[in-house]
């Protein structure tokens, strides 16, 4: 029988060189680390995708209120009328802005307020746009505003007896991956006001109806 004393010492070597042996270690390593590794890598790219759309959905709700605004007057006093063609053609822009990214589903609106001599912002006339996969261009559709609906908007804003334009964009954006984010996508929106830049009010569809020739300032 072996003395003690030898068998401890092939224990205390088989031990050590069990404890040197890192042949193993970094595939070890790597499979605990490679969740983490692949949630930084997505969660990355997703946000940053997101944050991107995110302002250019802000760029186009700036983008379709300044162009509705400058909608030129032909009449005087200053009323300047815009049509359907018009509208479709300031809805389509939003395809330019979205790129390089795919500008469906893009849902927008534009409305123009009335704020009367009690601060009352009342909407005018409303129209809706959708893009869809593939479109070149916007499809007109019903806004969720109806002509004389009172709105809510910034205090700022409330000057008696003025005219402004609402914008309002939203945007489904649907992550490549969804490692991080919901695969269903997450809704990104924005609004924008602007005023008509040569005429006191924009006519659309006969509203808001002229009084005298002249946008009603009652």
């Amino acid at each position: 029988m072996k003395p003690m004393s030898k068998i401890w010492q092939r224990m205390r070597k088989a031990g050590g060189e069990f404890i040197a042996d890192c042949r193993a270690l970094a595939a070890v390593e790597f499979a605990f680390i490679l969740p983490l590794m692949l949630v930084l890598f997505f969660g990355t790219v997703e946000f940053s995708q997101g944050i991107a759309i995110d302002r250019k959905v802000t760029l186009t709700a700036r983008t379709l209120s300044d162009l509705t605004a400058q909608a030129q007057s032909s009449l005087s006093p200053p009323v300047a009328t815009i049509n359907n063609t018009y509208l479709q053609n300031v809805f389509t822009a939003a395809i330019s802005i979205v790129m390089p990214y795919p500008p469906a589903p893009t849902i927008a609106q534009i409305s123009e307020i009335y704020i009367d001599s009690n601060l009352v912002a009342t909407i005018q006339w409303s129209e809706g746009a959708t893009i869809g996969a593939g479109a070149t261009q916007a499809t007109l559709t019903a806004s969720t505003h109806n002509p004389g609906d009172v709105i809510s908007i910034p205090s700022q804003l409330l000057i008696k007896q003025t005219y402004l334009i609402l914008s309002e964009v939203s945007y489904q954006y649907v992550p490549t991956v969804g490692y991080v984010m919901a695969p269903s996508g997450v809704n990104l929106s924005d609004v924008s006001y602007s005023r008509p830049r040569s005429a006191v009010c924009i006519v659309y569809n006969n509203a808001p109806a002229l009084q005298s020739g002249s946008c009603p300032l009652s």
